[in-house]
């Protein structure tokens, strides 16, 4: 068996970032960028007022009026310059006429016909915002591998970027394995149970910016489960669940030997999910998942997510994002494989402490975890109080 850091090394040595295309703004988010964004022009391209009132030379602010000369409005300027003792209506955003460096708001003014009063004084660029204050013509101001949230979108959007260079999104196809398996909606028989690693696996890889191709459910028969694989043809991925074990009827492994797969590893020690198994198809990468609900979803958030991030071309594609934090109970000693328990968080930075309920077919205990925490091989037991690993879901 391997570790699952060797696991991950090796998903990710037979990977490549995959191509790019580009985007509407609007339909951007949660998309990864292929390409550097950089300003094309100074924000804001001239200096602005930051409040509504009047734009003055600070040098004129000595007690006696100014004469209030036309107005500079947000997308319309006031071209003339400024004149000593003169001043010019402005409302916030708007350019700031040539000469000015100050704004008095409107609130610490009065207005007697074109004669301003105020009794503020000189403070050159009060609620002046100036020319390139946020960013700088030729700035970078967002870098390859960045995944856009609503915030990133409108900054590419700010500095003119109509159509966004993205990473595509990865095509991960899933299978699903086993006689006992029927979709949700449909009538189980008696010894039948819904197919829950389907939707929760597609759920994962909308999360992590995939598009999901569902194979539906191949029945444990080698003909079927060889017409499903087939099925998978133009997937950048695939993943299947279950027939990973050697039973009599988990042919999986054998199919996808028989058609020319190269098995890269298989077992992990890991606790659950130890069954899973990577390999190539041809070209295609297939990640083998456990057919325990649990377990499939457990691997897939170890193995697959960072396959799609380094098919997403993002950086730290290895990196899961573990947390330290304490424990809000005792937690037992560890067995030989690196396990991950199902735990719950107080809050987003309160002690954790494990579920009771840990077995791999337990899929409500998973659904109600908010961390799964990490336990190194034989680990000893920790007390209340302690740090440990957590992976948040």
């Amino acid at each position: 068996m391997i570790t699952v850091e060797e696991a991950r090394d090796l998903i990710a040595a037979s990977l490549s970032p995959l191509d790019a295309e580009t985007v509407a703004a609007a339909r951007a988010f949660g998309r990864t960028l292929s390409a550097a964004i950089t300003a094309t022009r100074d924000q804001p391209p001239s200096d602005v007022s930051a409040m509504d009132g009047y734009a003055v030379r600070s040098q004129d602010l000595d007690g006696t009026p100014l004469e209030v000369r036309g107005e500079s409005r947000a997308g319309t300027g006031h071209d003339a310059p400024l004149a000593p003792r003169q001043a010019v209506r402005v409302s916030t955003g708007a350019r700031m006429p040539a000469g000015a460096d100050q704004v008095v708001i409107q609130e610490n003014v009065t207005i007697d016909g074109t004669s301003l009063h105020t009794a503020d004084a000189a403070n050159p660029w009060r609620h002046v915002r100036k020319a390139g204050s946020d960013y700088r013509a030729g700035e970078q101001l967002l870098e390859p591998g960045t995944i856009l949230n609503p915030a990133k979108v409108s900054l590419a959007a700010a500095a003119g970027i109509g159509d966004i260079p993205v990473m595509r999104r990865p095509r991960v196809a899933i299978l699903s394995t086993g006689d006992e398996l029927v979709m949700p909606g449909e009538t189980p028989g008696p010894d039948q149970i819904f197919n829950s690693g389907t939707p929760g696996l597609s759920a994962l890889v909308f999360s992590v910016g995939g598009q999901p191709l569902s194979l539906g459910i191949a029945e444990d028969d080698p003909e079927d489960v060889r017409e499903a694989l087939a099925s998978a043809d133009g997937a950048d991925l695939l993943v299947t669940i279950g027939g990973a074990s050697v039973g009599d009827h988990d042919h999986l492994r054998r199919v996808f030997t028989e058609e020319g797969g190269t098995l890269i590893f298989e077992k992990v020690r890991v606790k659950p999910g130890k069954p899973a198994w990577f390999g190539k198809l041809g070209e295609l990468p297939v990640l083998g998942l456990p057919g325990n609900p649990v377990s499939a979803m457990v691997t897939a958030r170890l193995f697959l997510v960072p396959a799609m991030r380094t098919l997403l071309g993002q950086p730290s594609a290895l990196a899961l994002g573990f947390e330290q934090a304490v424990l809000g109970a005792p937690l037992e000693a560890n067995g030989d494989r690196e396990t991950y328990v199902r735990g719950v968080r107080d809050h987003q930075t309160g002690p954790v402490r494990a579920l009771s309920k840990q077995d791999s077919a337990h899929l409500a205990a998973l659904a109600n975890a908010t961390v799964l925490i990490r336990r190194l091989p034989d680990a000893p037991a920790l007390d209340a109080g302690q740090t440990v690993e957590v992976l948040p879901l």
